[in-house]
């Protein structure tokens, strides 16, 4: 069976799940197609209060189904798949209720930057986040290093994105990457209970305190964002990125040249 990504109502908290189990929520196209029409519906229900983002299975989300890409059933060019990525996931920052992201298990690439990209993220013990993208011969370009780079700083950063080593959720937490660890058992109930606390408090406290933290952060992430749809459209023309390809099709050492 396809991946899913199912949206369900509970009163006033709406919850999204990541349903392809048997990839780790890998995304495909479809499914962030999917994503896109759940963010675009959730914007226009103002009596939603806030919102549970979720994973079915062992992890939230591993990132980019590797063995769809290619598969599309598009004539979209890369570019205006970039476009639609980016414009998609910036409708999070239209949605009126809060996100909380519940993390089990891996967070990895594009699917990491979108739960950075969201309000508040908690963490079950023993989840892993990671951005492997240099190693595949792209960059990440979902708008998450910018959010990484407010809540740790450039060396962090730098090391997460050049060499893709991996953050335990004991260090997410010491960073202020996730605000909460807690057993898998819990995860959750413990993103329910945020969620009825939030959906409880007065609306308008709730709008006017992330309209403040918006203003913090937004700019920045939305000019990020533009930057990397810039380059990553470059990359992918690139000799080098051709090299890359070429060479692990070939069981080759590459021969890069910086062009």
């Amino acid at each position: 069976m396809a991946g899913q990504l199912l949206l369900e109502y509970r009163g006033p908290i709406a919850v999204l799940t990541n349903d392809n189990v048997d990839k780790h929520n890998a995304f495909d196209d479809d499914m962030d197609v999917q994503l896109f029409d759940a963010f675009t519906e959730l914007k226009a229900r103002n009596d939603i209060r806030a919102v549970i983002w979720r994973g079915n299975g062992k992890s939230w989300s591993s990132g980019r189904d590797v063995g769809s890409i290619g598969q599309q059933k598009t004539t979209l060019t890369h570019h205006e798949l970039m476009t639609r990525g980016i414009r998609g996931v910036q409708q999070i920052f239209e949605i009126e209720a809060p996100i909380i992201v519940a993390i089990q298990g891996w967070a990895m690439g594009g699917s990491f930057q979108r739960a950075l990209l969201c309000d508040i993220r908690i963490a079950a013990e023993g989840a892993r986040f990671r951005l492997p993208e240099v190693g595949h011969g792209v960059i990440p370009d979902t708008g998450g290093v910018a959010r990484l780079y407010q809540m740790c700083g450039h060396g962090v950063v730098t090391d997460m994105v050049l060499t893709g080593r991996i953050m335990s959720a004991a260090e997410a937490l010491s960073l202020g990457v996730v605000s909460r660890v807690v057993a898998p058992d819990t995860l959750d109930d413990t993103a329910w209970e945020m969620a009825e606390q939030i959906a409880a408090s007065p609306a308008i406290a709730v709008k006017l305190a992330r309209r403040v933290l918006k203003h913090l952060s937004e700019p920045s992430l939305r000019a990020s964002m533009e930057d990397e749809l810039f380059y990553q459209t470059f990359l992918n023309k690139s000799d080098d990125f051709a090299e890359f390809r070429a060479a692990r099709a070939e069981g080759r050492d590459p021969r890069y040249t910086g062009s």
